[in-house]
């Protein structure tokens, strides 16, 4: 699988994460929020953001409960719950919002 962005191919996996995570760039996310009917605002790609450099600083892309705690510390509580999470990434915030930063999926992700 393949996706399309700024003239470019990206592989993916056969869930839509990209196979070559150095590959990332912002028109990635873009492309694949069209796909999901999404239209990214400036608090997604707070998020978005946010697990590129938690990913950079652990090497690993955090599960929910994880996600979820480490927001909380570093953008505050009103951020750090799943009710915020789960309105900007309705597929889940583990799973989708690791799939538009360039992430793999989240170990014990389904």
């Amino acid at each position: 699988m393949a996706i399309e962005a700024n003239g470019k191919t990206f592989e993916t996996d056969e869930e839509g994460y990209l196979t070559n995570l150095g590959e990332w760039e912002p028109a990635v996310a873009e492309e694949m929020a069209k796909e999901d009917d999404l239209e990214l605002t400036d608090e997604h790609w707070e998020i978005i953001n946010f697990l590129r450099e938690y990913y950079e600083e652990y090497q690993i892309a955090p599960a929910v409960r994880v996600l979820t705690k480490a927001v909380g510390k570093r953008l505050g509580k009103e951020k750090g719950n799943s009710k915020y999470l789960y309105a900007l990434f309705p597929y889940g915030p583990g799973k989708q919002a690791c799939r538009f930063a360039g992430l793999p999926k989240p170990t014990g992700c389904i």
